[in-house]
């Protein structure tokens, strides 16, 4: 048995040192050599896909940024729209308010015309004759006062406020000044005579006062 393996190792040693599978191994070993490569061609081993890949991102990478420039485009007119609506929005709301507040002005005017009236006719009365021993005077007295402070009432409801501003300081805004006089114990640029009562409707003259302002000497 020994002798038998003895041989065996000697014909394979011969076999190994013939020229001619020395001559036949390189060719073995170039044909295997590609099969390290994991069965890409060396072509593929220059790159020439990496290039093609690269195009490709190249590709998507220019895409993408066109969609962001679109979508932030966008998102601007967007926001923009929102804006112009709300504020759409917020002047119809303020006009609807105004149209509520001052809707009636048109109608407060007319009114003020009568208030002047009962006004100059409580005024035109001589106090001293409203006496009971003359009840119809006094009674017809009586009725226009009451008329009077009633649409006085009825007109705060509705946010129109009186102004008589005799003593306060002039204000162009609310007061009209038709002259401008020096008047002893007055105060320089203060109401000194109101002629005619002005009002204002929630806050916004209706009517300014009509006055006199009071000068230096």
């Amino acid at each position: 048995m020994a002798s038998w393996c003895v041989r065996a190792a000697r014909q394979s040693y011969g076999i190994v040192a013939s020229p001619a599978f020395l001559s036949v191994a390189p060719r073995l070993l170039c044909a295997a050599a590609p099969q390290k490569n994991n069965g890409q061609s060396p072509e593929e081993d220059n790159g020439a896909p990496k290039v093609e890949v690269s195009a490709a991102e190249k590709t998507l990478v220019e895409e993408k940024a066109q969609l962001e420039e679109q979508l932030k485009d966008i998102t601007d007119k967007y926001k923009r729209a929102l804006a112009d609506t709300e504020n759409l929005r917020q002047r119809s709301q303020k006009l609807v308010e105004d149209a509520k507040l001052y809707g009636i002005q048109g109608f407060c005017k007319d009114l003020l015309e009568v208030a002047d009236i009962l006004e100059k006719a409580t005024q035109s009365v001589p106090k001293e004759e409203v006496k009971e021993d003359n009840p119809h005077l006094k009674n017809l007295y009586d009725g226009l006062v009451m008329t009077e402070m009633q649409i006085q009432k009825v007109f705060t409801k509705h946010g129109l406020i009186k102004l008589s501003p005799e003593g306060q300081k002039f204000d162009p805004y609310e007061h009209e000044a038709l002259f401008h006089a020096p008047l002893e114990g007055k105060e320089p640029g203060t109401v000194a005579i109101v002629t005619k009562v002005g009002y204002k409707l929630h806050g916004r003259t209706l009517r300014p006062a009509l006055v006199g302002v009071a000068k230096a000497p």
